[in-house]
């Protein structure tokens, strides 16, 4: 007699294995008052983020902000026709330089990543990388 799963025992299952899993990069996620992080790189640039908020020096401080991914002859798309985009890890705006900033907490730097930056870099976006 053959023992039958529940779709709840199979889900319970799946969800056990991809918490178990070592990120590809070695990177530990980081749970925080203001959030989940990929990184304590993050989670701490985030802190210093903060303060630096709190003095006055940046304002208008963001996480996780998308930003559509635009080529010569409009939005680049993917195989399916959705529109690409590159989530940076912190926008804010630079008070002292007078300029808003875009920057990513970065440990590993992917081919992704690197391609999508210089799709950013031809929009006019400069990538800051910490």
């Amino acid at each position: 007699m053959t023992e039958r799963m529940t779709a709840a025992q199979l889900r319970a299952g799946q969800e056990a294995q991809a918490r178990a899993k070592n990120p590809k990069y070695g990177n530990k996620r980081v749970k925080t008052e203001d959030g989940d992080f990929d990184s304590q790189r993050e989670a701490g640039r985030w802190e210093s983020l903060k303060l630096l908020q709190r003095a006055g020096q940046i304002t208008d401080l963001k996480r996780q902000v998308k930003i559509p991914l635009m080529g010569r002859d409009g939005p680049l798309l993917t195989e399916t026709g959705r529109q690409r985009f590159y989530v940076a890890d912190f926008t804010y705006f630079d008070v002292a330089l007078g300029i808003p900033v875009v920057e990513d907490s970065k440990g590993a730097r992917t081919k992704e990543y690197l391609l999508k930056k210089s799709v950013c870099a031809a929009q006019g976006i400069t990538v800051k990388e910490t």
